[in-house]
């Protein structure tokens, strides 16, 4: 509750003195939209829980993660094990990410990041090359597939309407080997054909033992404007993305020194001596067509395929995973009415995805593969339908449903030791995932909205095949109702904007992760779980953009969330956890941020991140503690000429110098749950763009 009053304490001073300057001043600044649902629209009427990652939200982090800006969206929450090491949730727990992202849906513009078995690989992009991202939060599968959690719509860079050609180098650097180097350009070569390309380098040596990372990075994106209704475009990324892993601390041992790798202990060897890590070797492309038929039919096709080279030496074994991902997404997109009065949108389309996934361990001796230990083949396929109609009523009410059927299943065929001649088939039941929501316009500044879904998230194949490298069939899927309401408000001149809910999911066969005494992860469904959240974020220019003055434009922001979530029936064996709270969720999360800008092109930015205790088993013995971030940048930026301008930028973070856990293993056997964060650290840098 006192964190609750401090927050308001923040907010009453910051909109009277907003207020008063209203009066004098006809200043409207650009609205924010999103293409959440296939059409560029207004946020403020959005009928979703939304947030959105501007590029400016971007360029005010180092430019190396996406995790602090990510992090400024209330109901999200980035983590970070060791560098390159990435896990993302959306109101929900980590139970079901050991790394990388479950439960939720990602994409790279039309193309599915996620994958046939459900994987999402987040860290393979480069936060250089995202133009920005959406988040739709709550599950929303009625037109993106099976989530419980949400879906992340990532916009790369080339995807801009902008006309002029534009590039940049950018070159940082700073504590514990931090080195990044990107080379981005978006051209116009001829009349109907544009082109971006995004080039990265980084590298960095990590706070902790056995945590170096590298990442190579190219991306792309081609646009052919055949004619001027008719667009194909080509997308493409590769990454080549190798980083170790350090392993989680006892207390004691985070405690005595944080910097350590896992040791090792009479029944199992230590990271540096397994030489612990990952090396992801993945390409995604495809091919988007988007035309318009006439002045109200549009039509969207997207064929697209993925493949990935996956090594891990671990602290027991040496992991192998070759796989390979194809599929398909086309939808209409019809628009009906006149404006004013009464319009409507109409989606009818479908989505198919196939992967094909070969598992196989081995002995690790020293970061050496071994003999085998166990190799499987396994096969997956999802698709979906999907439809949705909208209706906009006098521009005030905007009504939606929208509904998707959802197949999933998947193959698997024992080849060592034992071989079996045909794979065993694993069909889950068609599951039905409905939406239902609306927006109304209860004053031109006040919009109050209301939904209601269902959230299904079948297993992916790495919790069906987890690392105690038994096939678990009985894995059944997440499923659950979400309900929640909201409301945004916006002046005419748009210099504040405030946003809220209230959301309630029941869950239902939750999956949990667990771990053998041989440090083997496994999963289970753990039965019921009752989210509760309230989300609620503010932002206003308290000094508006402007060419004079010593202060050219003052910007506060700042967001809450609280979760109130706990297992329903839950127990495992003779432990009865029902009631507890939900493991690897902080219950209380405050982020706020300053962006101040003075003469000379020189901006400050400053941000702060209060994360409260996370259980960290499910027993609700063990907590990390609460603590305090605090980063800030400052920036120069220098016109050379008339087409040129040169950036400096140096920044902090963790300047508290708090020594806290911001990747923790749940559930971890003998204690191991904690993988510190680096303390007080430094960056600078410098860019050249047009």
């Amino acid at each position: 509750m006192m964190r609750i009053i401090l927050f308001c304490i923040f907010l009453i001073p910051l909109f009277p003195s907003v207020a008063s300057t209203f009066q004098d001043t006809t200043t409207h600044l650009e609205e924010v939209t999103v293409r959440a649902y296939f059409t560029e629209q207004p946020l403020l009427r959005l009928t979703a829980s939304a947030g959105v990652v501007s590029p400016t939200a971007l360029g005010n982090q180092s430019g190396t993660t996406l995790l602090p800006a990510i992090n400024t969206v209330p109901g999200v929450r980035m983590e970070e094990r060791s560098p390159g090491s990435y896990r993302l949730s959306l109101r929900g727990s980590l139970l079901r990410s050991p790394f990388g992202v479950r439960n939720v849906k990602v994409y790279l513009d039309e193309i599915p990041l996620t994958d046939a078995g459900g994987n999402t690989y987040l860290n393979v992009l480069d936060a250089g090359s995202i133009e920005g991202i959406e988040v739709l939060k709550g599950p929303d599968g009625s037109l993106f597939g099976a989530n419980s959690g949400g879906v992340v719509l990532i916009r790369p860079q080339g995807m801009g309407d902008e006309t002029d050609p534009k590039a940049s180098l950018r070159l940082n650097g700073g504590s514990f080997g931090l080195f990044h180097e990107q080379l981005s350009a978006t051209l116009n070569p001829t009349a109907g054909y544009r082109f971006g390309f995004s080039q990265a380098y980084q590298r960095a040596d990590g706070y902790r033992q056995n945590s170096a990372m590298k990442r190579a990075a190219f991306q792309t994106v081609q646009r052919w404007n055949y004619n001027p209704r008719g667009e194909l475009r080509l997308i493409a990324l590769y990454s080549d993305l190798r980083y170790l892993t350090p392993g989680g601390l006892t207390e004691a041992q985070y405690a005595e020194d944080p910097k350590l790798a896992r040791p090792a202990t009479p029944a199992t060897p230590g990271a540096l001596e397994q030489q612990a890590g990952i090396v992801n070797k993945t390409l995604i492309g495809g091919l988007v067509h988007d035309i318009h038929i006439g002045s109200r039919l549009r039509h969207v096709a997207a064929v697209f395929g993925s493949h990935t080279d996956f090594s891990n030496p671990f602290i027991t074994n040496y992991e192998l995973r070759n796989e390979a991902n194809m599929g398909f997404r086309t939808y209409l997109d019809y628009r009906g009415g006149g404006s004013g009065v009464f319009s409507w949108h109409a989606n009818v389309g479908m989505e198919g995805q196939f992967g094909k996934n070969d598992f196989a361990n081995y002995e690790n001796h020293g970061g050496v593969r071994g003999d085998a230990m166990a190799i499987d083949a396994l096969r997956s396929s999802q698709h979906f339908y999907f439809v949705r109609f909208s209706a906009d009523v006098y521009n005030r009410l905007l009504l939606e449903t929208s509904l998707s059927l959802n197949y999933y299943g998947y193959r698997f065929r024992p080849l060592f030791p034992d071989s079996e001649p045909h794979y065993t088939r694993r069909s889950f039941d068609a599951e039905w995932m409905p939406r239902a929501a609306l927006s109304y316009m209860l004053a031109p500044q006040w919009v109050w909205r209301a939904s209601v879904s269902r959230g299904y998230s079948p297993p992916t194949l790495e919790e069906v095949r987890a690392s105690d490298q038994v096939i678990n069939t009985a894995l059944e899927a997440e499923t659950g109702w979400n309900y929640e309401t909201g409301f945004r408000w916006q002046p005419g001149n748009r210099r504040i904007a405030v946003d809220g809910s209230v959301f309630y999911y029941r869950m239902e066969d939750a999956i949990i992760r667990q771990v053998l005494e041989t440090d083997a992860e496994f999963f289970g469904n753990a039965g019921g779980v009752n989210q509760r959240g309230i989300e609620l974020s503010a932002s206003a220019w308290a000094i508006e953009p402007d060419q004079t003055g010593w202060l050219r434009g003052l910007q506060l922001g700042t967001n809450l969330t609280l979760s109130k979530f706990r297992f329903g029936n839950y127990r495992v064996g003779d432990d009865d956890f029902t009631g507890n709270k939900l493991t690897g969720v902080p219950g209380t999360t405050l982020v706020s941020s300053l962006l101040a800008r003075f003469p000379g092109g020189i901006e400050a930015y400053a941000m702060h991140n209060y994360t409260s205790a996370i259980p960290l088993n499910d027993a609700n013995t063990v907590f990390a503690g609460a603590y305090h971030l605090l980063q800030t940048k400052l920036t120069w930026n220098k016109p050379l000429g008339s087409r040129f301008i040169f950036q400096v930028f140096a920044g902090g973070d963790n300047l508290l110098n708090q020594r806290y856990s911001l990747g923790n293993d749940i559930n971890a056997f003998g204690g191991r749950f904690f993988n510190a964060a680096a303390p007080r650290n430094f960056y600078a840098g410098m860019a050249l763009r047009i």
